[in-house]
């Protein structure tokens, strides 16, 4: 009897700590940065410059089931290219307020591991500016809004109970971007309608997420 008692308290003790970081009333922060940089090897060439950065705050609604939204600011910069004829193909800047609703459920897995499932719906509206070959920013060309689905699997190790370092792959991802002119009006050819589908295990989007 002295054993089933000490088996049902260390099965229970496992089952605490394994969602103590996900039950309800917990809060996480956390959020993603990222940056590339690219130049071509042509003589006089600018380097393209994206970069994003958008933290994020969950709140555990029910056991193991976050929702929460991220805000942050997204940057990308192509310098224009010299055409035939000595042309100059226009490049673009673009600056952008990032906004990203999301719904996260967790699975035990282990003590220390997790496997998550999220639902976000990224959104980012910025405006364009024309950028010459010798990377010079010029005027306005357009108002830009940018509209997604993204379904993303992903894993969570835990060393303590309030750290959360993620892996989180591609998974499913719609894309919609719009151009409009400076009377509103639609730019035809400017945006574009992009379906993924993708879970490229050896290259793992990486996080951490803080849990209170």
């Amino acid at each position: 009897m002295k054993k089933l008692l000490l088996s049902l308290v260390a099965v229970s003790a496992f089952a605490f700590s394994s969602q103590a970081q996900t039950e309800k009333g917990k809060i996480m922060v956390g959020g993603n940065v990222a940056f590339d940089t690219k130049k071509s090897d042509a003589a006089g060439a600018k380097s393209n410059t994206n970069f994003q950065i958008v933290p994020s705050v969950g709140y555990f609604v029910a056991d193991n089931f976050a929702v929460g939204t991220g805000v942050g600011y997204g940057y990308s910069k192509t310098s224009g290219i010299a055409g035939p004829n000595n042309t100059v193909i226009s490049g673009n800047k673009n600056s952008s307020f990032v906004v990203s609703p999301f719904g996260r459920y967790y699975a035990n897995l282990s003590e220390s591991f997790k496997f998550f499932g999220q639902l976000s719906v990224p959104m980012a509206f910025g405006k364009d500016k024309a950028v010459d070959a010798e990377g010079n920013v010029g005027a306005k060309t357009a108002s830009t809004t940018e509209i997604g689905v993204a379904l993303s699997p992903g894993f969570a190790f835990y060393p303590t109970k309030k750290i959360g370092i993620e892996f989180a792959l591609n998974g499913l991802n719609y894309n919609n971007l719009r151009k409009e002119d400076g009377n509103g009006d639609k730019i035809k050819g400017a945006g574009y309608d992009e379906f993924s589908f993708g879970a490229n295990f050896f290259s793992p989007k990486i996080g951490i997420q803080l849990h209170f």
